[in-house]
């Protein structure tokens, strides 16, 4: 199979706990936190990996957080390829309110990263074997600007590397005018804004992902519709996938699972059908979990068993 990697520049140790109510001024009590790796691709590879595939992360790991994050991805058996980084990795805090069932996401910046540590990461992908599918996923961390990211996709291409972009707003657009981007997964509100129109009419959304396609940006294009599931868009045409009505206990993570669902049917040459499928089926297990966990295999291959029926 195709080998598949994941490209972090602002990874995070996240942190969940509980608390019956939120209010301002006085102590919290908390239960245990629990603590996950945290940071777009890292989350993708993880996934990959509850799904039983294989990807290998890579990302600047910095301080005793970064050796936190390290030693949970290698209990959960993902691989990974690092830099030391001089700023200690972010840790993010995940906070659900019993008594409303509210959540509240503190997200810290991203450690900044030197222009000798990001060489150090480019060196990391450069050594991609050619024809391995990439994965850039997740924020720019302070002081790396969208010029660098596109450059190191630029250079990845050039090397044979597939890349797969999951990001928003101006590294998104900049990534796409580069071209040839395997896979992209925006949301209809980042879908308007890469268009530049609002897409307010029933078959836009569609039209919008197929003008993108056509331009030679990408070659698919998923859009994320929450619970009506997603609209995937190829050069052969175009498929809607809706979920089947679940429960949903957190959205967080559902991004993630999705894209590492897809990545994974596309290492394996799947239909556009196929990948949306299995997408919006780790998408949508990933809803069932409290607080930042992923999609499971066990429930994303019930929910993907009903989809194909």
């Amino acid at each position: 199979m195709t080998r598949i990697y994941t490209l972090t520049l602002a990874p995070s140790l996240d942190s969940a706990t509980l608390t019956p109510q939120i209010y301002p001024e006085g102590k919290l009590r908390c239960s245990a936190p629990v603590f996950e790796p945290g940071g777009g691709g890292i989350n993708v590879a993880r996934a990959i990996s509850h799904l039983g595939g294989q990807a290998t992360a890579i990302f600047p790991a910095g301080g005793a957080t970064g050796e936190h994050l390290c030693a949970l991805l290698l209990e959960e058996h993902v691989a990974i390829q690092t830099i030391e980084a001089h700023d200690w990795t972010r840790q993010n805090l995940h906070v659900h309110a019993e008594s409303t069932g509210e959540q509240f996401r503190f997200v810290m910046p991203g450690a900044a990263l030197t222009d000798d540590e990001f060489r150090q990461l480019e060196e990391q992908v450069l050594s991609i074997e050619p024809g391995a599918i990439l994965v850039i996923s997740g924020s720019l961390p302070p002081g790396i600007e969208v010029s660098k990211l596109c450059s190191l996709v630029k250079s990845a291409q050039k090397s044979g590397i597939r890349c797969i972009v999951d990001s928003s707003g101006d590294a998104l657009k900049a990534t796409l005018e580069i071209g040839n981007i395997e896979l992209v997964k925006p949301n209809q509100k980042e879908l308007s804004a890469l268009v530049n129109r609002d897409l307010t009419q029933p078959d836009d959304v569609r039209k919008a992902a197929q003008m993108i396609v056509e331009s030679g940006k990408a070659k698919r294009v998923v859009v994320s519709l929450g619970p009506q599931g997603a609209l995937g868009v190829d050069a052969t045409g175009y498929v809607q996938v809706v979920p089947p009505p679940v429960k949903s206990q957190s959205t967080v993570g559902a991004g993630d699972s999705m894209v590492g669902a897809m990545t994974l049917k596309l290492a394996e040459n799947a239909s556009l059908l196929d990948m949306v499928r299995f997408g919006v089926a780790a998408g949508s297990a990933a809803t069932l979990n409290h607080g930042t966990r992923l999609c499971s295999l066990e429930n994303t291959q019930k929910i993907y068993d009903y989809l194909r029926n």
